[in-house]
């Protein structure tokens, strides 16, 4: 029979870490001697925002806003591959070539659609290999305003590019004025689209998604879709045509969500902040986990990644508590937070804005997290990383507290003298605010109880499993254990636990 780790910790409310719900969080930040623990560098050598990931004969390959790529053969160390809107950038060739079409609309130097800054952007791309077609397609977005954008895509044989710009898919942020220039009524008849997608003359936003972020993927039955937004109406679904790349539009169905333009609605609304959305399937859970980012984008923003799952791939996607954020919903209450703003000890600047993320399973099973972080010095640079992700008992994602560096679970478990000791535990909350988790002292002790200074209880382990559980503040959070290395290379005990949409992790040197 199996046996949960059971684990009743006393916090005051004076030593609260565990991150009170709500925009506004009382929770303290606490700093703690590290007791000569070495530090490890935080730099991974390149800078991608919004990392999206893609696996190819053993080389992983991160593409970024702005037009930045990288690869790496670890998933630690990464080799930039391009950097910025350069007109040779060898990624995506000749988008510039072929600027007249690929900005025709978001990007546009008609008076009608103008770029805010008068410049384009390229944002968010995401790569996936086309088993029918045999090339691999890259979904992105131009963007103008806050919501004036427009998905497009390319391909190419090789995924280091160049991608030859295929076309445009989605259009939004149109109004009465120029949603001529969009392919919308060829969809919608022209009395429905004045009717639902503008307000007053202007778009609709609160209602009807910002056409960026995409990201691409196979569901169980070998069909691709692609989910996609970013605040304003929030997140949103369409089936893909693998034959051609395009985009398939559904019949509507109000009743259900689903709108015959933009497709199946998933989450959000009311310009609230969800975006970065990412879908990965998982064949051992049966589960599709909806990743998304809360908060603003630096570094005292907030941001940080959510997770929603479900059964099937056009939902419902729900989070631990069996709910999601519809419009205007107090957001921070929905969707399991797996991680925020935190500092650990071998980390020489707490991590903040961790978000935007990807993920896969790779060909050995193990399943990774890649996002990008800033960090709490000053400034906005930032960093990809990638973490390793563990299901616990019930099929959540866990995700371990440090950068992978090969690390591999005991799937038969670890002696109870492996665990016990003294542990940094850190409580990521679930509220969207700058403050920083900050870790305070607990023992597992060889007895089966668990103290410290502002905690006390008892904790069991699963026999035969990595399997765990531990009960915060009356709060049951499930989880696992994981031997690992801290970001300066020393052999570290852990474990990662999620309950009440919170992510615990502990961290104990031997």
């Amino acid at each position: 029979m199996k046996r949960f780790l059971s684990c009743v910790l006393a916090i005051s409310m004076v030593g609260c870490l565990t991150g009170c719900s709500g925009l506004l969080s009382e929770k303290k930040n606490y700093t703690v001697s590290y007791d000569g623990i070495a530090t490890g560098d935080v730099s991974s050598g390149v800078s991608v925002h919004d990392p999206s990931v893609l696996e190819v004969d053993g080389t992983y390959y991160i593409y970024g806003s702005h037009m930045a790529a990288a690869k790496s053969t670890d998933l630690l160390n990464w080799e930039s591959i391009a950097d910025g809107y350069m007109k040779t950038n060898p990624v995506y060739g000749q988008i510039y070539e072929v600027a007249d079409e690929a900005f025709a609309y978001s990007g546009s130097k008609d008076s009608l659609i103008k770029t805010d800054d008068g410049s384009t952007h390229v944002w968010a791309p995401d790569v996936i290999y086309n088993k029918m077609t045999g090339l691999y397609y890259m979904y992105y977005c131009t963007t103008s305003t806050f919501n004036a954008s427009n998905l497009c895509f390319g391909t190419s044989k090789s995924p280091e590019g160049p991608f030859e710009w295929q076309g445009a898919l989605i259009y939004s942020g149109f109004t009465n004025k120029n949603i001529s220039s969009t392919d919308v009524l060829d969809y919608v008849d022209e009395d429905y689209a004045k009717k639902h997608y503008i307000k007053g003359g202007a778009y609709n936003y609160e209602d009807y998604p910002n056409a960026i972020d995409p990201a691409v993927f196979y569901d169980a039955d070998d069909r691709m879709w692609m989910v996609y937004g970013s605040w304003s109406g929030g997140i949103y679904l369409l089936e893909l045509d693998p034959k051609t790349g395009l985009v398939i539009h559904p019949e509507a169905d109000e009743a259900n969500n689903v709108d015959a333009y933009f497709g199946r609605k998933l989450l959000g609304g009311g310009h609230i902040s969800i975006e970065g959305p990412y879908i990965m399937y998982d064949p051992s859970t049966e589960y599709y986990y909806l990743f998304v980012s809360y908060g603003g984008l630096t570094s005292n923003g907030g941001y940080q990644m959510r997770v929603f799952r479900s059964k099937t791939v056009d939902g419902q996607y729900v989070d631990m508590n069996g709910e999601y954020p519809e419009k205007s919903a107090l957001h921070q209450n929905y969707g399991l937070k797996l991680s925020g703003n935190y500092k650990l000890p071998s980390l020489s600047k707490a991590y903040m804005a961790t978000g935007h993320n990807s993920a896969f399973i790779d060909e050995d099973g193990r399943e990774y997290l890649v996002y990008h972080t800033r960090f709490n010095d000053g400034v906005e640079n930032h960093s990809p990383r990638v973490h390793q992700m563990l299901m616990n008992a019930q099929g959540w994602p866990c995700e371990l507290p440090y950068q992978t560096q090969n690390e591999m679970v005991s799937d038969t478990g670890y002696s109870k003298d492996d665990l016990i000791g003294r542990y940094y535990l850190i409580n990521q909350g679930t509220d969207i605010s700058s403050d920083i988790a900050n870790p305070i002292i607990v023992y597992l002790n060889k007895d089966g109880t668990c103290d410290g200074k502002e905690v006390t209880g008892t904790w069991n382990m699963t026999d035969g499993t990595y399997y765990m559980n531990i009960t915060i503040d009356g709060q049951v959070y499930s989880g696992v254990f994981c031997e690992m290395k801290d970001e300066a290379g020393t052999d570290v005990m852990t474990f990662s636990a999620v309950g009440g949409n919170e992510s615990v992790w502990g961290v104990k040197y031997k």
